[in-house]
């Protein structure tokens, strides 16, 4: 390549940077579809919050002889799943989109289930199900957007693999929790 030609390219690359300007981070060559994609980080949004709200009353509600131990792995992943929720909420920012906190229908965009257990055999499973469905949708988020987005397939590939160890840790749980 001559000089000339990377000199044309970097002046197109220039032009083209100050076209635009309130998409912020979403250039022209941007190849997903941000609308959809959008859509779906506001689902997985809604299932980390949701996720948040069952494992923090899971901490409170604890109760039986291993209940400081697990109380205690709920409310670490409960955070875990807050922090998850804050940077979902900014990559749809990032996006040009509008992250929804709105409690009113947050039950059904969310892709698990609020599960109100007492007893902490139950509490267990149903963090265990809710993980594993998360790490299902986060596997078909990352595929569905392929290389068209590497920024928030690593974001999702980040999140995906605490997720994985929330699901290993809620499976030792229930193998090592006593009957009650």
């Amino acid at each position: 390549m001559s000089k000339k030609t990377d000199f044309t390219e970097i002046k197109v690359m220039r032009r083209a940077a100050r076209k635009n300007l309130k998409r912020g981070a979403v250039t022209a060559d941007y190849k997903a579809d941000r609308d959809q994609l959008i859509k779906q980080l506001n689902e997985a949004l809604a299932t980390e919050l949701v996720c948040v709200l069952r494992y923090r009353r899971h901490y409170f509600m604890a109760k039986g002889i291993h209940s400081r131990s697990v109380a205690a792995e709920f409310l670490a992943h409960s955070n875990e799943e807050l922090g998850h929720a804050d940077s979902l909420a900014a990559r749809i920012v990032q996006l040009g989109g509008e992250p929804d906190f709105s409690p009113v229908d947050l039950a059904s965009r969310s892709h698990v289930e609020y599960i109100a257990a007492v007893i902490l055999d139950d509490m267990i499973r149903e963090n265990l199900v809710a993980e594993r469905i998360a790490i299902h949708s986060y596997r078909q988020t990352i595929d569905s957007i392929a290389d068209r987005d590497p920024t928030t397939s690593d974001l999702l590939k980040r999140i995906l693999a605490v997720e994985e160890e929330h699901a290993d840790d809620m499976s030792s749980l229930l193998d090592s929790a006593a009957p009650e």
